[in-house]
């Protein structure tokens, strides 16, 4: 006995087939052409696409990050005059503790230029470097930049100041330099110009970090400072209190100390 043959379902009866494959959004995944090039259905690119991704250093699939901090270029900028002075100094000190050439030829110099001028304004050029007079203009630099909302960059003015005597106190002590007038040693490098230099440069920093809006002449603080640092150097030589290579030294020590406050006060600016 034959078995009749179960009739063939139709394509709107339910059977066990797999569903039909529906020419929709995974179909456009996959691109209407079948290439396998990814897209949406919606006709946009893809959130990270490979071919629009950015090439690495060496050419290689990915995207670079921006990397905070300071660009190649500005720390190359900054880091060089720093080497230089840093350089200049150490040769300084050398000449200093060897009694070299430059040593005898500082004297000679020295020896020109003592007495030059009226007393009563070198004098003065003189005393703008001592605590007396640079501390207290420190001191409103970092009363403003309290007042400005600042916390950190007081302390580390401060902290700066305290490295003056903390550096140029050694060196006196180690290199026993005689005074150009006196009898007394201890004269290399300038402290006065040092304190100068820190204070007046330590102050002009703080104002560019804290100032809002910006200063519309933001080279006034840092030349006003370069000027005094400069007036004071000069007059400590010209009134005799100092030989030109001790205050050489304090002028190329000065920005060394004043680097890591500086590095502070441009992140606040920046930020």
């Amino acid at each position: 006995m034959r078995e009749t043959p179960r009739p063939r379902e139709t394509v709107g009866e339910s059977g066990p087939e797999l569903p039909l494959r529906r020419p929709g959004r995974a179909f456009a995944r996959t691109g209407a052409s079948g290439s396998g090039t990814s897209h949406r259905s919606d006709g946009r690119p893809p959130h990270t696409p490979r071919g629009a991704r950015r090439t690495g250093p060496v050419g290689h699939p990915g995207t670079t990050p921006p990397v905070p901090g300071w660009p190649a270029s500005s720390v190359s900028r900054v880091l060089a005059p720093l080497g230089l002075l840093a350089a200049a100094f150490a040769v300084i000190t050398w000449q200093v503790v060897a009694e070299g050439p430059l040593v005898r030829l500082d004297e000679r110099l020295g020896g020109d230029l003592f007495g030059r001028g009226p007393a009563g304004l070198t004098q003065l050029l003189s005393d703008l470097g001592a605590l007396p007079v640079a501390l207290p203009v420190l001191g409103c630099a970092i009363g403003f930049a309290l007042y400005r909302g600042a916390r950190r960059l007081p302390l580390y003015a401060a902290l700066t100041m305290v490295a003056v005597p903390a550096v140029v106190i050694p060196l006196k002590v180690a290199t026993a330099r005689q005074g150009p007038l006196t009898e007394a040693v201890n004269y290399y490098p300038s402290g006065h110009t040092a304190t100068a230099a820190v204070a007046y440069g330590a102050s002009a920093l703080l104002l560019l970090a804290v100032r809002r809006p910006a200063w519309p002449r933001a080279w006034v603080p840092p030349l006003v400072a370069l000027l005094l640092t400069a007036a004071t150097g000069l007059g400590l030589v010209l009134h005799g209190y100092h030989w030109p290579l001790d205050v050489l030294a304090s002028w190329c020590l000065g920005p060394l100390l004043l680097a890591p406050l500086g590095w502070a006060c441009r992140r606040r600016r920046h930020r």
